[in-house]
């Protein structure tokens, strides 16, 4: 139960990082980009209003995945009455800053709601929203690294608090923005409204990259543990896509400022940009959430792993064609039930070759989605792998579980690693027939043609943020470092399809040749993967 409500506070902690940007970026977004300190025309009072009740709701969101959070924590510390102790833990540092944040959630939640009936924005009504939206941004530093450390660093919770302030500025400001241009895109605030946001995400951005970068510097101490810690992995791949969100954000700003200088409406296709950006750039806080979960680089010396053994994940061999029997694993393998013990190599042979067959599977996927993209007809067809790729990863992701092992079936959805896999089962089953149902022309609504992309988003995040439980720390880093590579050419995958079936002809056509590739890159990674333990 504890590794399963370990997996709960990522995933609770992404929630919430999503559900705070929402309302930090809502405040920015309807103080500086709806209501500007200047005499031109205000937006639609229907607009902020819209904002101004999405800002009520991630604060809400934002107070219950906290309280469930405490709630957890309390549950594992109770005594043997089940009684939880309370009052001792509001008197440590993560009590009380738990409790300052669910009650400034609810207050900001309230203020909004309240000035969401109609109010003009004064400034009365700005600073109203502003102090809780403050003491959250504090309050986020509170229960960060920054705040955790034995010695007290001003300089570094500083850095903190400007990092979250501008990435949620940044992140949740884009919510608002799409919610905006939904109804408004053709109003004449359309456009004013955008520049104004292109003005504040060029603040917001080079404030929290470099607000970063002080952060990273701080808590990386070298190149070794750059690549060799999990933290270090984690900052890596939240660099590559800041910087796929940082490209898609560029192309918007480009249409955008080159409508204005031709005195026209920003182009339709602004709003698929945007589309693509937030689903990156929620992605982006759902790998910060599992980075709050590791301690950082500096504070890892025992447990690096050199750079050149994490090179060797990435040499390519010849995969795995044969699987180690049944019979053999059951009789030497870990218990399910206990994650923390040394894993046997049988073990290690039985999960290469999964991921081998598995990277078959998508490397063919992968080459008749080119095809099908070229004219093969026949090739349309190709969703059906998935299918037969779900029904293999059922059988075998988990060997001691049922149907092959003797743990029964509900009886391993409270281990974390076997409530992802079966996860990724339902994903990849999902993907399959609603991409089918698409291709051959079943279902017609567009609307179903985002499902494809959508659980590939949400296959990928799962792949960043996947943990495995292990009392070696090194096998256990070298087993997810391999999957950070997959889950970031699974963003692209999912937006790249996005942009595809959103963006009209021609502009589809670049981003219907990115997903595929990505695709098969995907596949050929996984045919390479090794899983041995580390020597």
């Amino acid at each position: 139960m504890a590794l399963l409500a370990g997996f709960l506070d990522v995933v609770l902690r992404g929630v919430g990082l999503v559900a705070f940007s929402v309302c930090i970026g809502g405040v920015a977004f309807v103080a500086l980009v709806l209501n500007p300190h200047s005499r031109e025309p205000l937006p639609p009072r229907r607009a902020r209003t819209r904002a101004l009740r999405l800002i009520s709701l991630g604060a809400v969101t934002l107070a219950l995945t906290q309280f469930v959070v405490v709630a957890m924590k309390l549950t594992t510390l109770a005594g043997p009455d089940g009684a939880w102790p309370l009052t001792d833990f509001l008197r440590t540092q993560f009590g009380t800053a738990s409790a300052v944040r669910i009650g400034s959630s609810l207050a900001l939640a309230a203020i909004a709601a309240r000035f969401g009936s109609g109010y003009e924005l004064s400034p009365r009504v700005r600073l109203a929203l502003l102090i809780p939206a403050l003491a959250l941004v504090v309050n986020g530093a509170w229960l960060s690294h920054a705040a955790g450390r034995v010695e007290t660093d001003t300089v570094l919770v500083l850095a903190d608090v400007v990092h979250r302030a501008a990435a949620a500025t940044w992140a949740g400001g884009l919510v608002h923005l799409l919610a905006f241009w939904t109804t408004w895109r053709g109003h004449a605030h359309s456009s004013r409204v955008l520049s104004r946001f292109s003005r504040l995400a060029m603040v917001a951005v080079p404030t929290f990259i470099a607000a970063g970068v002080a952060l990273v510097l701080r808590y990386v101490d070298s190149f070794g543990g750059l690549v060799g810690t999990a933290f270090g992995v984690m900052v890596l791949s939240k660099i590559v896509l800041v910087g796929l969100g940082l490209a898609l954000g560029a192309l918007s700003f480009s249409m955008v400022r080159r409508a204005r200088a031709l005195s026209m409406a920003p182009p339709g296709r602004v709003q698929w940009l945007i589309e693509a950006e937030i689903g990156v750039g929620i992605t982006i806080l759902l790998a910060a959430a599992s980075l709050s979960s590791v301690p950082p680089t500096v504070d890892v010396i025992a447990d690096r792993v050199e750079p050149s053994m994490v090179a060797t994940r990435f040499v390519p061999r010849i995969p795995r064609l044969t699987s180690p029997p049944i019979e053999e694993l059951l009789a030497i393998a870990t218990p399910i039930s206990k994650p923390d013990a040394p894993r046997q190599p049988v073990e290690y042979a039985w999960s290469e070759y999964n991921h081998h067959t598995a990277g078959a599977y998508v490397v063919t996927m992968g080459a008749l989605a080119f095809a099908a993209r070229a004219g093969v007809r026949s090739a349309r067809h190709w969703p059906l792998l998935l299918l037969g790729l779900g029904a293999f990863m059922f059988v075998r992701n988990d060997p001691e579980a049922w149907p092959l092992g003797p743990v029964g079936f509900w009886e391993t959805f409270l281990f974390p690693d076997v409530l992802q896999h079966r996860a990724s089962v339902l994903i990849v089953v999902g993907l399959g027939i609603f991409e089918w149902l698409v291709r051959t022309d079943r279902v017609r609504s567009p609307r179903w043609k985002l499902m494809f992309p959508l659980l590939c988003a949400a296959g990928a995040a799962l792949l960043i943020t996947h943990s495995h439980g292990t009392a070696n720390v090194k096998a256990s880093f070298l087993i997810e470092v391999s999957h950070t590579p997959l889950g970031i050419l699974g963003v692209l995958v999912a937006w790249g399809r996005w942009l595809e079936v959103r963006l009209p002809e021609p502009d589809c056509r670049i981003p219907g040749r990115v997903w595929p590739a990505a695709m098969t890159l995907l596949g050929v990674f996984l045919m390479f993967y090794r899983e041995e333990p580390p020597s």
